[in-house]
């Protein structure tokens, strides 16, 4: 088959010109850095990364990319598996609200496994990732929100950011990463039912698209081509996992502007991002009328789609079950005081203070915050205290999204939190200063 025209209304081939000259806002970088390794670390020294590690162990290949959960030196692509997943199995990643996604497990596991390897510059791995949010960023958005029903966007448009941010690390011109960005989008892939029950799959959905889109990357560098309409084309990836061929007016426009790294939500607890309008909302009722959680009779959360689907889980036991039940979480906030990795022990998960509230707490649909979703996640959250008073909170955004997004200090405290029980306060300090200040690569 002849190679599909070079035409500027064709979406991939915009997004490639884009991604070979987009220039890195180096800070929002830096940030989203500190934030990766802040969920990396504590990621992987659980499974399933671990559990992967052992059974990849004899297919590490030769290399200089570091795989964090063994702390050895690997091949590009069993670095950027192994370290995505364990990058995401924590809960705490970042997310583009607008694609709903989490750009950040994916594309910086894959970039950072290219420039360790290659020997790139700090500055062109800034690059890099700047490119690679901004393409999986930007066809999430056009794919968004009917995709999300079926399909679990990290893992779906996760493979084609990885493909452009490696194939950026390589050298390729904008035609060799648009082929990259053409092959990765027929690997794409990662199904919601993976995690709406139990099981370890969902960590599996970043890591498979860091490797599909890093493998993508190569084989692009190398001379492969890919369909060049496979993204908007009748039976390419936006008609075949959403109700379109792609709204690629909403996805392409403001390419010339900010890029889409700088207004990132960096998460404020442990748990899923549906449930965190609901929890800022509590949290700011506390504040304000001081009641416990034996004060609490019941609690009512209005929310959009997916806060209904997906985190309406009132039987919630396991802690993968836990981390995305509204119910649970919301026990865990008033018992424990935060949704943080404690609320996940294996003692916390049968806490029967925690257990207590989760009956009193229902979950429904409210159409305004449905019709305003994806562009704004938000709850409206009903108390009822058992002293007859009942509160009411409208929570129009999250805490640590681009509209009230964490400082660097917050940012910074979440990073000691998660990595210190890890690693310990020296080496933990000696990270983070290195991610905010160096020129170098992380090794």
């Amino acid at each position: 088959m002849p190679e599909a025209p070079l035409v500027s209304t064709n979406p991939l081939l915009l997004l490639a010109a884009h991604a070979a000259t987009v220039q890195p806002p180096r800070h929002a970088v830096r940030r989203a850095m500190v934030d990766w390794f802040a969920c990396l670390v504590p990621g992987a020294r659980n499974a399933p990364g671990t559990l992967m590690a052992a059974a990849l162990a004899g297919e590490r290949g030769a290399g200089r990319a570091r795989c964090y959960i063994d702390n050895e030196v690997s091949g590009i692509r069993h670095a950027a598996l192994l370290n995505a997943v364990a990058s995401h199995t924590v809960e705490f990643d970042d997310i583009h609200r607008d694609s709903g996604h989490h750009p950040g497990s994916v594309t910086i596991a894959a970039a950072l496994a290219a420039a360790q390897h290659h020997g790139a510059s700090l500055e062109t791995l800034h690059r890099a990732i700047t490119a690679g949010y901004e393409v999986a960023c930007r066809i999430g958005m056009a794919v968004t929100p009917s995709h999300y029903r079926n399909w679990h966007t990290t893992g779906t448009v996760g493979t084609m950011g990885a493909a452009a941010a490696v194939a950026v690390i390589l050298g390729c011109d904008e035609q060799k990463i648009a082929h990259a960005i053409a092959l990765s989008a027929t690997m794409a892939g990662g199904l919601q039912q993976a995690f709406r029950g139990d099981g370890m799959s969902k960590p599996l959905h970043p890591g498979h698209a860091a490797e599909a889109g890093t493998l993508a990357a190569m084989s692009a560098a190398a001379g492969m081509t890919g369909a060049l309409d496979v993204l908007h084309g009748p039976v390419g990836f936006a008609a075949a996992t959403s109700d379109s061929t792609g709204r690629w007016d909403v996805a392409l426009a403001g390419l010339d502007g900010t890029p889409l790294i700088d207004s990132i939500t960096f998460k404020n607890h442990g748990c899923c991002g549906h449930i965190f309008p609901a929890l800022d909302a509590v949290t700011t009722l506390r504040a304000e009328h001081g009641f416990g959680p034996d004060d609490v009779k019941r609690i009512h959360i209005g929310g959009y789609s997916a806060t209904k689907d997906v985190t309406d889980r009132p039987d919630a036991r396991t802690e993968q079950e836990c981390r995305f039940s509204a119910q649970y979480c919301m026990g865990a906030l008033l018992v424990l005081g935060g949704v943080r990795l404690a609320a996940f022990t294996p003692d916390n998960l049968v806490n029967p203070a925690i257990r207590a509230i989760m009956p009193r707490v229902s979950v429904s649909l409210s159409p305004d915050l449905a019709s305003a979703y994806p562009r704004q996640r938000a709850a409206r959250v009903e108390v009822e205290l058992t002293d007859g008073r009942v509160l009411s909170h409208y929570q129009p955004t999250r805490k640590g999204d681009p509209d009230m997004p964490l400082t660097d200090e917050e940012l910074s405290q979440k990073f000691r939190e998660l990595v210190v029980p890890v690693v310990g306060q020296a080496s933990a300090e000696a990270l983070l200063n290195r991610l905010w200040h160096d020129d170098v690569l992380p090794d």
